[in-house]
């Protein structure tokens, strides 16, 4: 966290910083509402819990939901009855609420702090995020807040948070990408990307809304420090996260009318296959800390 950044600070550009991203989010990374999103959401949730079928939850609170990636595909898949969406951008939650009508789906959309819910205690069954837990300042307040709405048995499962390790890991392809950038673009006789307009969302920016990387044994202190028990943490994507980085930072030098639909068709299928490859061969064999991304899942005591 930069030191002359307060907390205050951090949440205000991570609200204005996404309520600029909010438009083209989507876009940006390749979130899908169709049958991918629902079969690759389902299985973080499956992996996180640990267990098949997927159980049910009458009602479910998303902290940070963007955009609805996480809630909407769970409640396409059946596994979500009542959802609740907060998220601490406005703009997310507006192209959360797009989505969800364009989809059929009956959603709450709340703007609200992760640190302070507007929310009796034990007032949801699952409480739940994706991409969310870097971007909160105090994760102490947060998670003991999720522990207080939580009803007792009620579940607490994240996904998509960094590994300090796997996002050393990515600087990798990340810097080799970018040596190479003016060679794929020639390739594919591509502009370089135009600057960026006054509305776009300063990528300098990442740097402060993206405050933690965590170790497996840190992610889940929070959650046994909170009260919560069966306190389980793994690790999803290492092929995928290079493949994925180094196609996202070439493509990031490049005007965007220029990049060739094949490539952006191989990028993605690419992307998908060595998902699966990390899900079959190495998730569940090799130390979670490695993998670029964590999953946690707790439960509150009781019932």
């Amino acid at each position: 966290m930069p030191p002359a950044l307060t907390p205050t600070e951090i949440r205000d550009v991570n609200t204005r910083y996404h309520d600029v991203a909010a438009e083209h989010y989507d876009a940006k990374w390749g979130i899908d509402f169709g049958d991918i999103g629902l079969a690759q959401v389902s299985s973080k949730l499956l992996k996180a819990l640990g267990q098949a079928p997927s159980p049910r939850y009458a009602r479910s609170l998303e902290i940070g939901s963007g955009t609805g990636y996480f809630t909407l595909n769970l409640m396409r898949a059946g596994v979500i009855e009542q959802a609740t969406c907060t998220d601490i951008s406005p703009g997310m939650l507006a192209t959360l609420a797009a989505n969800a009508q364009r989809l059929g789906l009956d959603v709450e959309t709340v703007a609200a702090d992760a640190e302070s819910l507007p929310f009796a205690d034990e007032s949801f069954d699952l409480v739940l995020g994706h991409a969310v837990l870097h971007h909160i300042p105090d994760l102490a307040r947060a998670f003991a807040e999720f522990e207080r709405v939580l009803a007792p048995g009620g579940m607490l499962v994240f996904a998509g948070e960094p590994s300090r390790w796997g996002d050393r890991i990515a600087t990798v392809p990340k810097r080799v990408a970018g040596m190479l950038a003016p060679y794929w673009r020639r390739a594919i006789a591509a502009r370089p990307a135009p600057p960026a307009d006054g509305g776009a969302p300063d990528s300098a920016l990442e740097g402060v809304v993206d405050v933690h990387a965590f170790e497996p044994g840190q992610l889940a202190r929070f959650a046994r420090d909170a009260g919560l028990t069966d306190v389980n943490v793994r690790g999803e994507e290492l092929l995928a996260n290079w493949f994925g980085w180094t196609n996202r930072t070439l493509e990031a030098t490049a005007d965007p009318m220029d990049v060739p639909w094949a490539w952006r068709q191989y990028a993605y299928r690419g992307y998908l296959a060595l998902q699966e490859l990390d899900r079959r061969l190495l998730e569940g064999r090799l130390p979670a800390t490695i993998f670029y991304n964590l999953l946690i899942c707790a439960r509150k005591p009781g019932a």
